[in-house]
């Protein structure tokens, strides 16, 4: 099973927005066992740092969550079956890529293919959204739905959930510059969380939002770039990623349409029109890290992906 990466927010639609990147993602190999519950083999490629305790993992959470919804479904199927995951991570933790959420999504995908699709995708996001609350104790579905469905996602609502698919133009293409330093999740909403904000600035991400949404179904590229500022999140996060700034300034002299914070950070995206706007752009995001921060980084240039999580 794999699930792929994703960018959250995109600039204005903090919690709201998110798509899914060609690459990198997770793998998740499964086996149905006679033993209740979920257990977790193996991982790799974390460093040590995940717990292969289901309750602390998010794919083991989630998993665990999709076998509770089956047995909702079929409890005779479900209580006599149990799971045995390998989780192989083959993306950066706490990157703002959405680590946690793509093993929460090849988690309960996962789960629904070994006991025959019971589930749909949408009880597939609300199983992954338990393992999202596992990774930074907030269940949020702007990582965890674009990584199932593919694509670009708005979520218009959490409780009761309703994922809404949008355009991607053909020649939208995405540049990810991913530092070589961590920013936790958890730290980075709680940052957010605490502060309050004046009706001129939430009004301001508004007009933002409403305009990136209108820009995807008119296949205006340059109002979409114009709509990649957010008022509210970055100025606070943008602090905490080293060379945030100068790098933001190389991607936009380079031609980005619109640059800022992939969901937490530190990642830092840039939306361009085409394939070589975007590996040059990249490149100037990849040296402007080294040159004002000092540090190197990962880069990830590609298509948004309209494949979400798949059995390979």
């Amino acid at each position: 099973m794999f699930a792929p990466a994703t960018v959250a927010n995109l600039g204005p639609g903090f919690d709201v927005l998110g798509l899914a990147l060609e690459h990198p993602g997770d793998m998740i190999e499964a086996e149905l066992t006679t033993r209740p519950g979920v257990e977790i083999a193996q991982i790799t490629g974390d460093g040590g740092a995940l717990s292969t305790d289901p309750d602390r993992n998010a794919a083991g959470r989630a998993a665990a969550d999709a076998l509770r919804r089956v047995r909702a479904v079929d409890n005779t199927q479900a209580d006599s079956h149990g799971l045995r995951l390998w989780l192989h991570k083959q993306m950066p933790l706490e990157s703002g890529l959405g680590s946690s959420g793509a093993s929460s999504a090849a988690g309960a995908m996962a789960a629904n293919e070994l006991l025959g699709r019971p589930l749909t995708k949408e009880d597939l996001v609300r199983c992954a959204m338990e393992g999202e609350r596992a990774a930074s104790g907030s269940a949020h579905a702007d990582n965890v739905a674009p990584s199932l469905f593919g694509g670009i996602v708005l979520i218009r609502n959490s409780d009761p959930l309703e994922i809404v698919p949008l355009p991607v133009p053909s020649s939208l293409w995405i540049a990810v510059a991913h530092p070589h330093t961590a920013l936790s999740t958890a730290v980075a909403r709680a940052l957010v969380s605490s502060h309050h904000y004046s009706i001129a600035e939430v009004v301001r991400n508004l007009g933002n939002l409403g305009a990136f949404v209108a820009a995807l179904y008119a296949g205006d590229l340059s109002l979409l770039g114009r709509s990649v500022e957010d008022a509210l999140v970055e100025p606070l996060r943008a602090p905490l990623i080293p060379g945030f700034a100068e790098v933001k300034a190389v991607a936009l002299a380079a031609g980005a349409l619109g640059c800022s914070i992939a969901g937490a950070g530190p990642s830092i995206f840039a939306l361009c029109a085409g394939e070589a706007s975007a590996t040059q752009t990249g490149a100037a995001m990849r040296e402007a890290f080294r040159t004002a921060a000092r540090v190197d980084c990962d880069l990830f240039v590609g298509r948004v992906s309209r494949q979400g999580a798949r059995v390979v």
